[in-house]
């Protein structure tokens, strides 16, 4: 019966997991990102800032993520082209609680740097809606 139980809760953990990365919630989350990412190309800050995750926002002030945009992404210019490189599902990222996390990275060009790599992390919030949490350009 203990054999069971475990074996039925595996599946069930298992389930939640599938569930959890499937390629709906990528969708979901890379959508997320995609109108995130347009704020940033707008240099909408302020509002980037607003509509992030609770991960991001625990993390930097409003004024201090506001700095960071100013200093190192707007001198790269208007947004020539995007491409997404790869979709990850995790449950775990450095410095970052436990949760649910797509690692999103682009092929991205601007008017003053032809290449480069966005990172854009969407997570699970808890009121069940995908919000960014991080975001790196290199």
């Amino acid at each position: 019966m203990k054999r069971l139980m475990f074996c039925l809760l595996g599946l069930g953990f298992l389930a939640l997991w599938m569930c959890a990365c499937s390629p709906d919630n990528k969708k979901i989350a890379e959508g997320a990102a995609s109108n995130w990412l347009k704020l940033v190309d707008s240099a909408n800050y302020a509002q980037s800032w607003d509509d992030a995750g609770a991960v991001l926002k625990a993390n930097v002030a409003k004024d201090q993520w506001q700095e960071v945009l100013v200093r190192n992404r707007a001198p790269l210019g208007a947004l020539i082209s995007r491409k997404l490189r790869s979709a990850e599902y995790t449950t775990q990222l450095p410095g970052a609680p436990d949760g649910q996390y797509v690692v999103l990275q682009y092929e991205s060009g601007f008017e003053h740097k032809n290449s480069a790599i966005e990172t854009v992390t969407p997570t699970l919030d808890k009121d069940g809606q995908w919000r960014v949490c991080l975001y790196v350009v290199r």
